[in-house]
This record gives C-alpha cells, sequence and structure tokens, in this order.
C-alpha cells in the first residue's frame, strides 16, 4: 500500500532524510521498521505566513501491509492511488479510415498526440507555428528588431503560449492525470522538481527541450507534426468532418481535435460563420507590473531573503469589490515582461522567466475581470490597438511608474526599477488612457491593496506595462459530455483555446480526456 503522509512542517534547514524519518514516525503506532519498502518526498511548500518561515511537505511512503481508514486519518494521511490515464481503457470499433488531425500543438494538442501516438494512432499534428528552434529564432528578432511574425511568435508555435512563459504547472483542477502529467514532462526532460514543489515550474528555457522530445517521440511512434500549417477550412458533410484543408493543401481525417489555444482570432471567427456553436466567456485584462526581485523576495521573506533554499518569492494576490476583482496573474519571479503580439498592430504582454529565476525583476500581470458588450476579441484588439499607439507605433510599450498611476500624474522616466520588455524599447504614457474607468479604479485599488500584505508593493518607482490582454480564452466553444463540439459528430474542441482550461497542465489534461475518448470510440487507423 502507497499512502502520502502530509503536513509535515519543518525549519527550512532540515533536510529531506530527516522529514522522511518524521514521515516514519508517524507511522510507528501501526506498522513495523520493516513494514516500509520504499519511502520518498512527494510535495513541498513554503508557508511565509508565520514570523518563522518554514517548510511543510508530504512524504510517500509504501507498506506492506494496509491500513484503515480511521489509522490513515490519525496520522494525517491519505491512499495513493496511481494510474495511467489509458490503463483499463478498451479500443472502440468504429472504424477509422483515415488518421486523426490535431490542429495545434500547445499542452493541450501535444498531449492528446502523445495519446494518440502511445496508442498507435499515427496522429498528424498541424501547427501554425515554426518548430522550437526556428519558432525561438523568430522570437528573438522581434524582441531585438521589432519584426514580427504574426504565424510564428509568443502565441503560435511548437509548445503554444506557455512555451514562452515560466512554465508554471499549477492548477486548481482536482484530477487523477495531473500527476500523470507532470511525470511525463519530467521523462521528458523538466527538472525533478516539477514532481515536488507544490507551486512547480519549468523555465522557458528547458521547456523548449522538453517540447522538443516530445515532437520527437510522437514522431518516432509514426506521428507526424506538419508546422506553418495552418487550419483554414474543416470539409465538413452531414455533420462530420472528413478533412482539414490548410495553405499547404488539404489533409483528409476521420476525427479533428480543436487545440487551438487563445489567440487563433481568425480561427474562432471561421468557426461561428460555420455553424459552430461558440459563447463569450468572462477573461480578464490589464498591466504588467515590475518590482526589483531583491524587494520582493525581502517583503515576503524577511530575514531568509536571498536563502538559495528559498529560492525567488512568489505571490498570489486579489481584492474583491462586489462582481468586480482584481489579481494577481502569471506571476514570474526574476523574469522578463515579453512582447506577445501576434497581429500586426498591437502591442501585448506578457511574463517569462528562465529554470533559475535570477533575473534582477519580478513581474506579474495585474488583472482585472471584464466581460464586455459586443464582441470580446475586438475588445482586446482595441486595447492592444491602443497601446501600439501609445508606445509609439513601433511595438514598443507604453510604461508608467506606479507613483503616476497612483497618482494620476505622467511622465516619469523609471528609475530604481528598469523595464524589461525587449530590453528597455518602452515609452513614458499614461496608461489610464488605455482602459475604461473601471478598469483602471480597480487597478489602483489593488495596487494599494496589495501594499498592506507585501510591503513596498505600491512603490512610486515600480513599473507598470501595457497591455496584459491575453489572459484567457475570450470565448468558449461549446461541446457535449462526449466532449465533441455541438452539432458536430467527429470534432473535439479542447483545451485553453476552446475555453476548458487555463494553464499548462489543465490543457494537458483535457488534451489527455479527449484522447481517451477517441481511443474508447475509434479502432486504430491501419
Amino acid at each position: 500500500m502507497k499512502i502520502i503522509i502530509r503536513n509535515i512542517r519543518t525549519p527550512i534547514s532540515v533536510t529531506e532524510n530527516e522529514v522522511m524519518e518524521q514521515a516514519c514516525s508517524r507511522l510507528a503506532p501501526f506498522t513495523l521498521k520493516e513494514d516500509i519498502v520504499n519511502k520518498h518526498i512527494f510535495r513541498r511548500s513554503v508557508d511565509t505566513r508565520r514570523r518563522e518561515i518554514t517548510f511543510v511537505w508530504s512524504v510517500t511512503v509504501e507498506v506492506t501491509r494496509s491500513l484503515s481508514e480511521n489509522e490513515l486519518s490519525r496520522i494525517d494521511a491519505v491512499e495513493l492511488l496511481e494510474s495511467d490515464p489509458l490503463d483499463g481503457i478498451i479500443e472502440g470499433d468504429e472504424v477509422m479510415t483515415e488518421r486523426p488531425v490535431v490542429v495545434g500543438f500547445g499542452p493541450c494538442g501535444m498531449f492528446a498526440a502523445l495519446m494518440l501516438a502511445e496508442s498507435g494512432y499515427r496522429p498528424i499534428v498541424i501547427e501554425r507555428g515554426d518548430n522550437v528552434l526556428s519558432r525561438t529564432q523568430k522570437v528573438g528578432r522581434f524582441f531585438r528588431d521589432g519584426i514580427l511574425d504574426t504565424e510564428s511568435n509568443i502565441q503560435f508555435g511548437a509548445g503554444g503560449a506557455g512555451t514562452f512563459s515560466d512554465g508554471k504547472l499549477v492548477t486548481r483542477i482536482n484530477d487523477a492525470r495531473v500527476g500523470y502529467v507532470l511525470s511525463r514532462l519530467y521523462s521528458f526532460g523538466a527538472p525533478k522538481e516539477v514532481l515536488l514543489h507544490a507551486k512547480p515550474h519549468i523555465g522557458t528555457d528547458k521547456l523548449l527541450g522538453v517540447v522538443n522530445n516530445i515532437a520527437a517521440h510522437v514522431t518516432e511512434l509514426g506521428g507526424e507534426i506538419r508546422y506553418n500549417t495552418r487550419l483554414d477550412e474543416i470539409i465538413i458533410k452531414n455533420g462530420r468532418a472528413t478533412a482539414v484543408r490548410t495553405q499547404n493543401g488539404e489533409i483528409p481525417c476521420s476525427t479533428v481535435i480543436l487545440a487551438i489555444g487563445h489567440s487563433a482570432r481568425d480561427t474562432y471567427y471561421y468557426l461561428k460563420n460555420v455553424g459552430f456553436k461558440l459563447m463569450p466567456k468572462p477573461f480578464s485584462v490589464g498591466v504588467r507590473i515590475e518590482h526589483l526581485r531583491e524587494d520582493i523576495d525581502r517583503a515576503i521573506y524577511g530575514k531568509y531573503a536571498g536563502d538559495p533554499r528559498l529560492g525567488s518569492a512568489e505571490y498570489a494576490l486579489s481584492k474583491r469589490v462586489g462582481e468586480d476583482c482584481v489579481y494577481s496573474f502569471c506571476m514570474c519571479p526574476g523574469g522578463e515582461v515579453v512582447a506577445a503580439a501576434s497581429e500586426e498592430g498591437g502591442v501585448v504582454t506578457n511574463g517569462m522567466s528562465r529554470y533559475k529565476r535570477d533575473g534582477v525583476n519580478s513581474n506579474a500581470a495585474l488583472a482585472v475581470n471584464v466581460m464586455p458588450d459586443g464582441d470580446p476579441i475586438e475588445f482586446q484588439r482595441q486595447l492592444e490597438r491602443a497601446a501600439f499607439k501609445l508606445g509609439g507605433s513601433d511595438y514598443s510599450a507604453p510604461i508608467m511608474t506606479a507613483g503616476d498611476f497612483l497618482h494620476k500624474t505622467s511622465g516619469r522616466a523609471p528609475s530604481r526599477v528598469t523595464p524589461t520588455y525587449r530590453k528597455g524599447k518602452v515609452k513614458e504614457a499614461d496608461l489610464r488612457k488605455l482602459f475604461p474607468e473601471r478598469i483602471s479604479s480597480m487597478l489602483e485599488l489593488g495596487i494599494r491593496d496589495f501594499d498592506h500584505k507585501i510591503k513596498g508593493f505600491s512603490s512610486p518607482s515600480a513599473i507598470l506595462t501595457g497591455v496584459e490582454s491575453r489572459t484567457s480564452a475570450p470565448l468558449r466553444i461549446m461541446r457535449n459530455e462526449s466532449l465533441l463540439a455541438e452539432g458536430f459528430d467527429n470534432i473535439y474542441p479542447c483545451g485553453e483555446g476552446a475555453g476548458y482550461a487555463g494553464g499548462i497542465t489543465s490543457a494537458a489534461v483535457d488534451g489527455i480526456k479527449v484522447a481517451e475518448e477517441i481511443i474508447k470510440r475509434y479502432k486504430r487507423f491501419e
């Protein structure tokens, strides 16, 4: 029997071996020493709520006898149930006349393709952007020279939008597949910490290699990945997709997985025009805020700031007033603000950290919930175009010091905090001009409120950069209980772009769910 012994609280100086011994000591009333056949660290989190910072551990212990629910409760433990999502799935009997097509190679499409390839279904993946190497080069050119490739950028290409972020794997969903996703990412090159930390991350630098390794594995198993291949049309007959049309030709298919990502605006419009049911959903917009990493570390860790056992400090903050909410999102310790545009004439920001999280600044999105009247995509575009204009119409980003924003002044140049967006290709501007008054007021409220939780958060020298407009999908592609698009028999919308996930891990889980449905329904293509 494998169990997880939880909530072992220790000073940060305690070693992992000592933690595991503490776990075994809890078991002592119910087991003999020789009953324990294996033990290892399962999770570790940091608790900063007390004067003394502590680690909170969970330990996996394998024992030769079974413990009752009462015994588990008395030692604050639960049984660990490990499973492969494909265990027990029986292949369906519906005939595949063509191979399955996966549209998009972000986390959702990547894991759907991986599951299908490992089950012998030889999927064809079409991805509008480039492979890892070419995509990285084009992103670098945009950062450096402001030359945007609208088909291969931070939003589009191998690995999806999450590739150039922090590689955060935190998720709020409670699904057994989460552990499977983490273990597979580790097997493809993610650091071991993704299996241990309560808030795991990979880092952009390491995530690029992980994506490349998964792509190679899918190909080795008989799958295909066709880069620079954008979905232009789905050929539909009697409610069934028979082929997909791309700028590189037509591809016949037995089923289509739509893992398009939240920035595929042309695809959203196409789907709506041909009869897919799309519904607006809440999303958020705002700015990126940057502080010196050492200031955030000191405010959160106090005397422990800089301790290598803790790493760079993270935060997650929110403030609600009635139906309105302002919150921090995609916090990147020791990271940078990156240029994330995918359309000409717009400025979009995102955050990115490398594995070591050792950059000079830390940043996060400050986002306010919105549910705009009318077309939500046009609402995003208007913000992005306004930010482009405020920044000088050359993909420089408009910035504003927190001091100016809070005091409704403008024009102060950065002082202590140097903007990281495109290595300082920014322009001082009044960011309040970007937003409706409600959003500006909520951002101001959030900055002031968060200062009570993290001293110095509202520092006049903090930098705000606009605009953060791609926090999540503005639309949901409606689907039924079988995960099929409403009104269609063999098209499966999934992942963040379809409105069913909110990050790398949850998108990967949704891709696995769709792969399971296809395997249960169809015989593999011969």
